[in-house]
């Protein structure tokens, strides 16, 4: 079972694009970058409209960086007279501030809380790339926008002026174009950190850095903690439960509700996938565990088989298809489930078939 399977029902609305008409290709360009950015771990979207703070921009260019993973073990000290050191933006801050990334104002103050521009989030990430003043001459602000504008780190931000405030939105836009480019003196785009690659049409591969970092399926439950299941801080994580984007407090109810959670993680992304009991409403993700009651095969190969039914422990029965080598082999008469055995299964794309009965993929399972 590779990650690309595991990921491709949270991918796939992005990623079909040859499926949609020209119309719809700016939408489905925008949901691949928002994908993307959550992957990563730099920001967890929310309605896109809201204004991004410059403490919260300080956040997201330390997740975007290789700094990510210094943040827990960061001694709590504030290096700006207007920010708390116990503010969950304080490490964030501190190092931003440090590597040259962002300034503060006379007086020791950062104002945290006021709105970061375009022009100062330009010159964040022309930093974070590694340009300085030497590379710049003349007017410092108009000549790092016309770097900013060359290097396109302005796509899909429209027209926006240096004294515009950025929104999530355009946050997710700048990241994932940073995330594209080349830094000074290199010649391989800044994503590799995150073991990004471009494709063939010169947009990010999330699929490429999955299926070589995500680690699973692991059975969460009272017994075995989502803390020691997972090597990173549960505080910085972004958390999908069946495909869709949640907080680590809806993932704490899930456990709470359904007594047991199967996960999967990616530790450079800081990223857990939770699945449930409960079907997603846009994905159709969800867990099934019971009791296999039958394997079925093809009439034309006994060897393969193509489908599960499942028993669950209410006496509820589902029937999930086979689709993969991988798992056609762990179900055939030479793998290592058999009828009458208990098993969790990771299924995706349920579909409701004249009868109403639903289908499911098995796209993993765990013997329980």
């Amino acid at each position: 079972m590779t990650s690309k399977q595991l990921v491709s029902s949270i991918l796939l609305a992005a990623t079909a694009v040859s499926a949609f008409p020209a119309d719809a290709m700016a939408t489905t360009t925008y949901d691949l970058r928002k994908k993307v950015i959550q992957l990563t771990g730099i920001m967890n979207p929310g309605d896109g409209s809201r204004y991004i703070s410059r403490a919260e921009f300080a956040s997201m260019l330390v997740k975007a960086s290789e700094y990510r993973s210094t943040v827990s073990s960061t001694v709590p000290v504030s290096v700006f007279a207007d920010v708390p050191v116990d503010s969950v933006y304080a490490p964030y801050i501190r190092i931003a501030a440090r590597q040259g990334w962002m300034k503060g104002y006379l007086g020791g103050q950062f104002k945290p809380d006021e709105y970061i521009t375009l022009q100062d989030a330009a010159w964040a990430v022309l930093a974070v790339l590694g340009y300085t003043n030497d590379d710049f001459t003349g007017d410092q602000n108009g000549s790092r926008m016309a770097k900013f504008k060359f290097l396109e780190l302005d796509e899909e931000l429209g027209n926006m002026q240096g004294t515009e405030i950025l929104t999530e939105d355009n946050c997710i836009n700048l990241f994932y174009n940073l995330l594209k480019t080349e830094p000074k003196d290199s010649q391989q785009i800044y994503g590799t950190i995150f073991d990004l690659t471009l494709s063939s049409d010169d947009e990010l591969n999330p699929l490429e850095m999955l299926d070589t970092t995500v680690k699973g399926p692991y059975l969460v439950n009272k017994r075995k903690k989502l803390s020691n299941q997972v090597p990173f801080d549960l505080d910085e994580a972004s958390f999908f439960i069946n495909g869709e984007s949640a907080s680590r407090s809806a993932v704490n109810a899930a456990l709470n509700e359904y007594g047991y959670l199967l996960i999967y993680y990616n530790s450079s992304a800081k990223t857990v996938w939770v699945y449930t009991e409960e079907a997603s409403s846009t994905t159709g993700n969800r867990v099934i565990s019971g009791e296999v009651t039958n394997i079925y095969y093809q009439s034309s190969d006994v060897m393969t088989p193509t489908a599960v039914t499942i028993t669950s422990d209410d006496g509820e029965t589902y029937e999930c298809e086979l689709t993969t080598s991988d798992l056609q082999f762990a179900f055939s008469i030479y793998g290592t489930v058999e009828v009458g055995e208990d098993v969790i299964l990771v299924c995706s794309g349920s579909a409701e078939n004249e009868d109403g009965d639903v289908t499911y993929r098995v796209t993993d399972f765990l013997e329980d």
